[in-house]
């Protein structure tokens, strides 16, 4: 049975950096596949210890990325796994606790002479996130012009929206999309229909992995999972997330009306462990991962009860992620 270890500070997952080399650079290149899930918090509330939602999927030395929230170049730096090697990154959706780092990451890349192109897949909305970033950051490439920087933005990075069904294939991976269930966008809004959210399949010479990404009970990402090792899925409790409104003030500002639509997104749009638990069940896959973690009024929660709750149901491995651990 594989062995799931936390990186702990000062010890990286690619090998000890020699005096002298930067922070982030790889120092051997890792045969085999594996997992570090490099951010474990869910939604867009802070948290002190789990950086918002990313994995680095390596593979023979390969970097893959699953979404990029607030706190990803910081965790990859922490992983000992060079931000430079990043070239290509799935978004599961558009919400910014998955994408708020992905800028950064490729400014910083652009700032340390990336040339190669950097692809960006995901739903339809995923190009105008790029184009986005490629604005923000012109004005440091601007500034960083004079200081040699002469590879356009735009060069380097490139947003794909793509269509389920088998999205990106190499010699390592085949990557394969559904569309989830954590958007209901109604008719005669003017977003009705413009945006998704992707669950996606791995398959690589020895594992398959499956991010579920946020979504509710879906069908589609059951079938998605079925015989994977590894489920990696996103969990939590509306009830908690409530709670943590509450303390906070957010939920006394918010209309009758937009609790209403927020308590459905949350019931709706998500997955309870009871739900992950009778998904992975019927998926029969081997082991599940419980991440994106939602907000919970004890700081330091550790979710164990989650992975209770999930076995009731579910008689594989269950196990509750931190930030920096590998698989």
């Amino acid at each position: 049975m594989r062995i799931y270890r936390l990186l702990l500070a000062g010890v990286v997952a690619l090998g000890v950096l020699p005096p002298g080399q930067a922070d982030g650079e790889v120092t051997e290149t890792r045969t085999g596949t594996h997992l570090i899930t490099l951010g474990t918090r869910g939604g867009p509330i802070p948290a002190r210890d789990r950086a918002q939602s990313s994995n680095l999927w390596i593979v023979d030395g390969t970097y893959y990325l699953v979404d990029a929230g607030d706190g990803v170049l910081r965790r990859l730096t922490q992983a000992g796994a060079s931000f430079r090697q990043i070239g290509q990154v799935f978004i599961t959706h558009g919400h910014d606790d998955h994408t708020a780092g992905l800028g950064t990451l490729m400014s910083v890349a652009w700032d340390f002479q990336r040339h190669d192109p950097i692809a960006v897949y995901g739903p339809p909305g995923t190009v105008a996130l790029v184009k986005g970033a490629i604005q923000y950051f012109t004005v440091n490439a601007e500034i960083r012009w004079a200081e040699g920087r002469r590879t356009p933005l735009e060069d380097v990075f490139v947003g794909h929206d793509v269509a389920p069904g088998v999205v990106y294939q190499d010699k390592n991976i085949q990557v394969s999309a559904v569309e989830n269930t954590h958007f209901h966008i109604p008719e005669g809004s003017p977003y009705y229909g413009k945006y998704k959210s992707y669950a996606y399949r791995f398959q690589t010479p020895d594992r398959v992995i499956v991010f579920t990404g946020d979504t509710g009970p879906s069908d589609a990402v059951t079938e998605l999972a079925r015989n994977a090792d590894t489920l990696v899925t996103e969990v939590g409790s509306s009830e908690d997330v409530k709670q943590v409104l509450i303390r906070n003030g957010t939920w006394q500002s918010m209309t009758a009306q937009q609790q209403a639509a927020f308590m459905r997104h949350e019931v709706e749009e998500h997955l309870t462990p009871d739900e992950v638990g009778k998904m992975a069940a019927r998926a029969k896959v081997r082991t599940v991962i419980l991440t994106h973690l939602l907000p919970t009024v004890d700081e330091h929660d550790d979710y164990e009860r989650y992975a209770a709750e999930v076995k009731k149901s579910f008689s594989g491995q269950v196990v509750v992620a931190k930030d920096l651990m590998e698989f």
